[in-house]
């Protein structure tokens, strides 16, 4: 016995398995933005800083919790996420860089008083 398969209802069925294996929204400029802002964090260190740790992982259980909400009704309640999201997320780079530049500053300060030292001597 053999089958025999036409052009449009394979193209048909290919269209109808993509359509129902797609459990997420389409990514949008919130999601890209959002996204963006965690890797910045992510990348400046806060995961070394507990304060900006701490809304660095706020913001990522957010945006992992906005993405699951693919239901058009929670449409609002995922954007609402999204911005919560990325307004930790910003807290959290803030967070990190203010505490880099602490860091940098007292290097410069200690440096400063090395030098001090050794032309008094």
């Amino acid at each position: 016995m053999t089958l025999r398969f036409s052009l449009p209802a394979i193209a048909f069925s290919a269209a109808l398995i993509g359509t129902a294996c797609a459990t997420t929204a389409p990514p949008n400029d919130q999601t890209a933005s959002t996204s963006g802002a965690i890797r910045a964090a992510e990348e400046v260190g806060a995961t070394h800083n507990p304060d900006a740790a701490l809304y660095l992982q706020l913001s990522k259980e957010e945006f992992g919790h906005a993405r699951v909400l693919t239901d058009h009704k929670d449409k609002d309640v995922a954007d609402r996420l999204l911005t919560r999201a990325q307004v930790d997320a910003e807290l959290s780079l803030a967070l990190a860089r203010n505490e880099n530049e602490k860091t940098e500053a007292q290097a410069a300060i200690d440096n400063l008083r090395k030098l001090k030292e050794s032309a008094v001597q």
